[in-house]
């Protein structure tokens, strides 16, 4: 993720400063509302659609990635345990399953209480982090739900890290 080189007034909107990052990356992007915004992310295993919302109330920037999965019914014991290992690992964030929707989700709050204004850098390591989330767990997601390995198995795919290149 391109790092924003701008000079910010104290006072911008959270969702402006999103913006002007799905600008400087090149995402596709609608601006829903004036606190809210929803972008596509080209990763190596799918397009992510992340949404960010301000909510002025309770002055929280609200975070949700997600993609499509469509796990058999026999298969969400193991989906459900994964994700609860999965959760144990992630400090900043978390993932649900919206059965509703097909769709895998991970969620993030920034808080930013007592008028405190988020930084352009802050915003973009938080979305780099659900971004990042998320292609390092789609192929264990993948391998419990198609690929018939048990939470454990599969979630050595995430924690395996790659050095070099092929």
């Amino acid at each position: 993720m391109a790092y924003l080189e701008q000079t910010y007034e104290d006072d911008i909107h959270p969702i402006d400063i999103v913006e002007s990052l799905a600008n400087t990356n090149d995402w596709d992007f609608d601006r829903i509302a004036e606190d809210q915004i929803a972008m596509a992310i080209e990763g190596q295993w799918r397009t992510y659609s992340l949404t960010l919302a301000w909510c002025a109330a309770d002055q929280t920037l609200r975070l949700i990635c997600t993609f499509e999965m469509e796990p058999g019914t026999e298969k969400l014991p193991a989906l459900y345990e994964g994700l609860n290992a999965i959760n144990e690992q992630s400090w900043c964030g978390n993932f649900s399953w919206w059965a509703d929707n097909n769709l895998m989700v991970f969620r993030y709050g920034l808080l930013l209480a007592d008028d405190i204004t988020a930084a352009p850098e802050q915003i973009d390591r938080m979305i780099t982090s659900a971004f990042l989330s998320c292609e390092r767990y789609y192929p264990a997601f993948q391998l419990m739900v198609w690929g018939d390995q048990t939470p454990r198995q599969a979630l050595q795919v995430a924690i395996a890290e790659a050095y070099g290149r092929a």
